[in-house]
């Protein structure tokens, strides 16, 4: 079985996209540079499962992108729920704009346009879920912030933590693959957190915080 069949039978056996989401899947396929940043249909339905079983009434994203992931949190959170999305691109954010308002969901999700490394350390407001999908680089200087943001209880998923297998492989030393080994030890080593990382759209690390 080759990778695009199997794509295709997931796809086939996943319950599929609102309307909203397939359109901002297309679309940022057709106009975004690298559209694979952006999370998609198997993807997008996980992270509705976790928000549906958790149901946190608070969200931090750290990379909007074209807004997938916000969105489809937002559609299964509870009604009072508030997804706070960062985002450095300008571009990336006026996409995300204009499809969170045509989902109807500007009450539930804030878009913050700036860095990441900038805004964190302004926010004092505790989140039930963290979800991490920005530069890849980044994600060690991130880690103690979301840790002091993160809820006694609440839960950090992070995306790409595997890097196409790049974390175990010696001979890649590439600044994101060396970054993505150093973020995951940092989860590893922090004793207020238990966690694992799941072999889910290039690695995904889901960690608890227990105090």
């Amino acid at each position: 079985m080759t990778d695009s069949q199997l794509e295709h039978y997931l796809g086939q056996h996943c319950t599929p996209p609102t309307e909203v989401l397939h359109d901002l899947w297309r679309h940022t396929w057709l106009h975004a540079v690298y559209p694979r940043m952006a999370a998609g249909p198997q993807h997008g339905l996980f992270l509705q499962m976790i928000c549906r079983m958790l149901r946190p009434a608070s969200v931090l994203e750290i990379g909007t992108f074209t807004g997938y992931a916000a969105i489809a949190m937002a559609m299964a959170s509870p009604d009072q729920s508030l997804i706070t999305s960062i985002e450095a691109n300008e571009e990336h954010l006026s996409i995300a704009s204009r499809y969170v308002a045509k989902a109807g969901l500007q009450h539930k999700i804030q878009l913050i346009h700036g860095d990441a490394k900038q805004v964190l350390p302004a926010l004092s407001h505790r989140f039930d879920l963290i979800y991490l999908d920005a530069d890849k680089v980044s994600y060690p200087d991130y880690f103690p912030q979301l840790k002091r943001l993160l809820s006694e209880g609440g839960f950090l998923l992070a995306d790409n933590v595997l890097w196409g297998g790049k974390v175990v492989d010696p001979a890649a030393t590439d600044r994101e693959t060396e970054a993505l080994r150093l973020f995951n030890k940092l989860v590893r080593d922090d004793s207020d957190f238990e966690q694992l990382i799941l072999p889910l759209h290039d690695g995904l690390l889901m960690a608890r915080k227990l105090s």
